[in-house]
Formats: structure tokens, C-alpha cells, sequence
């Protein structure tokens, strides 16, 4: 799952983005509200965290212009403040949460996973194609003939190509979407977690592989 999280107090974000990225998500840490606008211009995000006080732009125009836009992506937002009014005027705006600082990583995680949870409800828990199952909620890929717990990156691709079967997908959207579009990953990071899960697809003897179509992308194909 990937989040944007936009915080000025670049301690705080950074040891945050080390929370989060422990917790398998994938974060795009930037420090003012007109940067948070500029990435989500991409929609490539399942969860934003906003900090209402920040340069450039304040989090709660951020919101306002996104919502305005028909963004609908679930929305927590940080404030050192606690006043009743502020939270109602967030909430007005389009927040779907609020977190008054200081507050403990235990309780934001467990706030992001709440935000979140209507977003994934929608879809099973589970992604089937051929013989082959993955879990969004234990990243587990499993067969009849065996499991493996994927790792972060791993667990995105997969989902991605599983949530779009037979259609390919470029190695520039997987990056986009992924690592992020200002990312400075090189782009044959995506053939390196290819072949990762081409290995273990082989070794829990799915009936699926990952077709590369050479200079497009790559798709999940069934074998026949």
C-alpha cells in the first residue's frame, strides 16, 4: 500500500517514514502542502497523511483541492492542534480521520489501517488468477503446492499485475506507481523483482507466469 505522507518537521516525517516502511507500506515523504498537491496529481496513492500546518500551502486547502478534483483517496490529518473546531472544519473538508499530535505510532497505524479498511473492503482480501492466491492481508502467495510471504515490493508488483491480468503493464508505470515518479531507483529494478517472483511462481508450480513483451512491458498470463 502506498502512502504520501506530507509533514514539515523533517525529524518527525523521517522517523515516521522508517514506521511506516516497517509496516510494509510504501511511503513518498515531502515537507510542504504544495508539493503533497503536485504528487497527487499522479493518483497513484491508497492513503495520504497531512499535517495542517505546513509552508507553501496549509493541509486543509491541500484537501480542499484534491476533493475538489474528485480525488477521493482516504485522507488522516496531523495538527499540533486540538480544538474542536479545527477537527470539524478538517472533517468538513473532506478528512476522513484526525489525529491531534502528539500522538503514538501505534495509534496512527492503527488509524491508516482503519481509513484504509472501506478502500480494501470493496475487493476481497484475496486475489485469485489461475492456481495461484494472493493475501493482501498477510502478503502470502500460495499455491496447492506451497506459499511464500513476499517482501514489500515484491507484494505490490504482484498484486498489480494480479489486480490487471492479461494486460501489460511498462516497467515505467510499474515505477511510477511503485518507487514513486521521482524516484532515482534505475528503471532495471523492475527486471531484478520480476525475476524474483518468476522464481517463485516457478517454485510453488503456478499455472500463471509473467509474459514480457519486449520493449512494452510485462503481463500475467495463464499457461496453456
Amino acid at each position: 500500500m502506498r502512502l504520501l505522507f506530507a509533514e514539515d518537521e523533517k525529524a518527525l516525517s523521517k522517523a515516521l517514514t522508517a514506521i511506516l516502511e516497517r509496516n510494509n507500506y510504501t511511503v513518498d515523504a515531502v515537507y510542504d502542502g504544495q508539493s503533497a498537491l503536485d504528487y497527487l496529481v499522479t493518483d497513484n496513492y491508497d492513503g495520504v497523511i497531512l499535517d495542517i500546518m505546513m509552508p507553501k500551502l496549509d493541509g486543509i486547502s491541500v484537501l480542499k483541492k484534491i476533493r475538489e478534483r474528485g480525488n477521493l483517496v482516504p485522507v488522516l490529518l496531523l495538527t499540533a492542534k486540538s480544538e474542536v473546531d479545527d477537527k470539524v472544519l478538517g472533517l468538513d473538508a473532506g478528512a476522513n480521520d484526525y489525529l491531534a499530535k502528539p500522538f503514538d505510532s501505534k495509534e496512527l497505524l492503527a488509524r491508516i489501517r482503519a481509513m484504509t479498511r472501506t478502500q480494501t473492503a470493496q475487493t476481497s482480501s484475496k486475489l485469485q488468477f489461475g492456481n495461484v492466491t494472493l493475501d493482501r492481508a498477510t502478503f502470502e502467495l500460495s499455491s496447492s503446492s506451497g506459499s511464500f510471504r513476499l517482501a514489500n515490493k515484491e507484494f505490490q508488483m504482484l498484486e498489480f499485475l494480479m489486480s490487471n491480468p492479461r494486460q501489460i503493464i511498462s516497467a515505467e508505470r510499474f515505477m511510477e506507481k511503485i518507487w514513486g515518479y521521482d524516484s532515482e531507483t534505475e528503471m532495471n529494478v523492475v527486471w531484478v523483482y520480476i525475476s524474483y517472483l518468476r522464481k517463485k511462481l516457478t517454485a510453488i508450480h503456478a499455472n500463471v507466469q509473467i509474459k514480457a513483451t519486449r520493449n512494452v512491458g510485462y503481463s500475467l498470463e495463464e499457461l496453456v
